[in-house]
């Protein structure tokens, strides 16, 4: 994936804010808090953590070839959906959601499958994983109700949000008509030139590979599967918060409370959430008595186990998907001579 001059410059840009983030929220933690932190960490819950967190991967894999197979004659190995999904994520710690494309783009090389197809499964996938994480964060409302309303009167302004609405709204729906507009007559204006014919094939892919839903033979797999990855994602955080002497005694509602900040921060376009993530919970551990060194302390911890996974798993599919490039090419080739 080739990336244009102001495309590396956001890349950079994002890169910096992450750097900066991080460095001033750990620059007064000692290392040898750190240290001293993972020595009273109990190594079973950790590792408890990380061997849950491949199996929410493969979950995610196995989640996206259920869509993916809705349009196949043959259906797609997982293993080779959790190559293209591991490189997905390895590249989205350099570059900020292109790991999206690089997903559809293994696969495009390893299966020749269309990429607008599969974007359309991604941007599907990603929908659900959205309604999924109001219904999470819904669930945290019911369950730590003080706290969240205590935040939320903290952090934002109802009166103002509303007020803005109110002001704007007329303003936002009128940009939106008037784009529609335009984009109608631009389709039909220019709709037999080239540029426009490949916009239409490509949204019709897409449109296609989001309906596939509805073609999925395994309907209960796909969405007990998405509850199960939000499932994984809080044991993911929980085992580690009951292995550290610090978060042992928080309940399963507070660090649900805490999976939503974090949550919340891994949205920010930034790679990985670096930053972000730990100072979002970070801030939220603080409400529930912590102290801010012990909050980030947790937070790096839980982000670096996850990171680790990334690079180990993402270095290995990159290695495998090449050795299929290598072994697939002449058996193409092969193929065009005879």
């Amino acid at each position: 994936m080739r990336l244009t001059v102001k495309q590396w410059i956001q890349v950079v840009i994002s890169l910096v804010v992450a750097i900066w983030i991080f460095w001033f929220l750990y620059k007064d933690v000692k290392m040898e808090s750190l240290l001293e932190a993972l020595q009273q960490a109990s190594l079973f819950w950790i590792c408890m953590s990380i061997g849950i967190s491949i199996l929410g991967f493969g979950v995610r894999a196995w989640r996206w070839k259920l869509l993916i197979d809705a349009d196949l004659e043959e259906r797609l190995p997982t293993s080779r959906a959790f190559w293209g999904l591991m490189i997905g994520y390895l590249v989205n710690m350099l570059i900020p959601r292109a790991g999206e494309v690089a997903r559809c783009g293994v696969l495009k090389k390893t299966e020749k499958l269309p990429v607008s197809k599969l974007l359309g499964t991604v941007i599907l996938e990603r929908s659900v994983d959205l309604l999924f994480m109001l219904g999470v964060i819904f669930l945290a409302f019911i369950l730590e109700r003080e706290v969240f309303v205590g935040l939320a009167n903290d952090l934002v302004s109802l009166e103002a949000i509303k007020t803005g609405l109110q002001e704007y709204m007329p303003l936002l729906i009128s940009g939106v008509v008037l784009l529609g507009i335009v984009f109608y007559w631009v389709s039909h204006r220019y709709r037999d030139h080239g540029l426009v014919k490949k916009f239409h094939h490509f949204m019709r892919e897409l449109i296609g590979g989001l309906k596939s839903v509805q073609r999925m033979k395994n309907r209960l797999g796909f969405w007990l599967s998405s509850v199960g990855i939000w499932i994984i994602y809080f044991l993911m955080m929980y085992f580690i918060a009951i292995g550290m002497p610090s978060t042992a005694n928080l309940s399963p509602s507070a660090v649900l409370m805490v999976m939503v900040m974090g949550s919340i921060g891994m949205v920010a376009p930034v790679q990985g959430g670096i930053g972000t993530f730990h100072a979002l919970v970070a801030f939220i551990l603080m409400t529930y008595g912590l102290t801010e060194e012990e909050g980030k302390i947790f937070a790096i911890i839980v982000h670096s186990s996850q990171v680790l996974i990334v690079l180990v798993a993402g270095v290995i599919s990159l290695l495998v998907v090449a050795k299929i490039s290598v072994i697939a090419k002449p058996q193409a080739e092969h193929l065009r001579n005879n």
